[in-house]
Parts: C-alpha cells; structure tokens; sequence
C-alpha cells in the first residue's frame, strides 16, 4: 500500500478498534446518530433505494415504501455498528447473538470427508455469518468470495475483520483455482457465495424471474459445484431482534454433479427471494440489483 493508504488504515481501524470497546447497547445509540445523518442529511443512496422499492413493490402504496425505506436505514446503520463490533467481540457473545440452528444438517457430508458451498446473500448481518467457524470442526477450512474494494486500506480493514474468526478471504478473481489448490491439498472446506448481487457482464449465464423482475443471476457456484463435486446448501438468514440473528442451513443437493442445468442456480434463487420476502428491510437495496433486467 501507499503510504496515504497505509495512514488511512491505521487511523480508521483504530477509529474501529476504539469504539468496538463499547458495549453493543452504546454502539446502537451511535447507530441511531448515523440514521439522520445517513438518511436524513446525505441522503446515502436514497434515490437507488427508493426506485428498487418502486420496482419491486409496485403494489405497495407510498407510505407503505416510505416506512420500509426508513426501516431499511436503520438496519443498515445497525449492520455498521455491528461489524464495527466484529473488532472487539468474545466468541461466547457471537454464540449468543448469531445462532446456526442446524449444523447437523451438514454432518452427513461433512463425516464423509466432502467440501462444500454454502450460498447466502447480502441480508441481515452477513458480516457476523463469519462466525460459523465456531460451530464446526476446526481442521475445517471456511473460505469467503468477496470482490477487492478499489482502496486498498478499506479493503485490508475488510479483511481483517472478516477474519476475525479464522475463515478465509478468497479474491473473487481467485476461486476457481483457490478451491482446486485446497482439494488437491487435501483441504476439507466450506465456502460461501454472497450470489444475490448483480454479476459481471461475462458472469450473465442464466437469467431468472428475482423479486418480480428477470434479472441476471450468479450461476458459478453451480459450475464450480458440478466440476469438484461436494455439496450446496443455502443458508436461511432471519433477524430475531437488534443485535439478534437466527441461520438455517437447507440443503440444495449433495450431488450437484447429477442435477439438470441451472436447478441449483434456480433453487437458490427462489430461496433467496423468499428470505428477502420474509423481511424486506433487512436486504442490502443500496446496490441497483435490476439495471440489466430484461
């Protein structure tokens, strides 16, 4: 990094450092600042939020968005606070706080030696899903696809946080032969896929029906899936309340070679979009998911 970067990192992580000492109950009155600063004074992303909203819920009448809208803000300044936690956290208060209902439902394939890709997307607090290392064998590696941020300081803050509990930041550009380098060596793993975003242009395999409008669709973990074999499950994110957050996994298939053409693509999204429904508010609607609908 530059030195500019280098400068950058510092200060801001020890920003973070800082104020993750605080208890969550402090850091959600800091939360409650950053709404009317966010929503209220910049305005961060409204006009993208609102025309989603309009896109997606054409039915609903203006109040109705408005209060999502409002609803969406305030959980996504909880979600900031929250990862600012991630820096200053016990692993007994993660347990409590993000609880994986079912790691059971992963065993059968997990005792037969089998890898596996977890699909999951960009709902509830997908920052503190990291922590499901503390939930399973730890000669189990968990990797995480993320895409490098352009400032490169922010990106290592990222990182860094989100190996807080050991999982494993894989660059997107990297996946494929970062999964055949850890088969190869022998590397049993679990590796999540955030494939409820809009994909590149040379990613736009399949298209699907997503939240009412047909849309592009991430289809790589299915490819990759069928090329290396294991197993594909999606994991069902639910917010209990503030600070509170309760995970499902549901298995797709546990043998993705043997399954017709874009059926786990099309599964997942069909279980994402239900996760979305189940609680709009708590989906990330400040990325514009629909620009290449068709």
């Amino acid at each position: 990094m530059k030195w500019s970067e280098k400068i950058l990192y510092a200060l801001v992580f020890a920003w973070m450092k800082l104020h993750a000492l605080l208890p969550l109950g402090m850091l959600y009155l800091l939360s409650d600042f950053l709404y009317l600063v966010v929503y209220k004074v910049v305005k961060y992303r409204v006009d993208v939020v609102r025309e989603n909203m309009q896109l997606v819920f054409p039915h609903k009448s203006e109040a109705e968005r408005r209060q999502l809208e409002q609803d969406f803000y305030h959980h996504f300044c909880d979600y900031f606070v929250e990862t600012i936690k991630l820096c200053h956290i016990s692993d007994d208060e993660m347990r409590k706080r993000i609880v994986f209902e079912n790691p059971e439902e992963l065993d059968n394939e997990i005792k037969k030696g089998k890898s596996g890709f977890l699909f999951l997307g960009h709902y509830g607090n997908w920052e503190w899903v990291t922590s499901i290392t503390l939930h399973f064998d730890k000669n189990i590696r968990f990797g995480q696809i993320y895409r490098p941020l352009r400032n490169r300081a922010i990106d290592r803050i990222f990182l860094k946080i989100r190996s807080r509990f050991h999982s494993v930041g894989i660059p997107k550009e990297d996946t494929f032969r970062e999964i055949v380098r850890w088969q190869r060596s022998g590397v049993q793993s679990i590796i999540g896929f955030m494939a409820d975003q809009n994909p590149s242009a040379r990613n736009m395999h399949y298209w699907t029906p997503f939240l009412g409008r047909e849309v592009p669709i991430f289809n790589g973990v299915e490819r990759i899936s069928k090329k290396m074999g294991g197993y594909v499950a999606f994991l069902n994110v639910r917010k209990v309340k503030r600070g509170y957050y309760s995970c499902r996994f549901e298995m797709i298939t546990t043998t993705p070679e043997a399954e017709p053409e874009n059926l786990i693509t099309e599964t997942y999204a069909r279980k994402m979009e239900a996760t979305i429904l189940q609680n709009p508010a708590y989906w990330l609607w400040t990325h514009r998911r629909w620009k290449n609908e068709r």
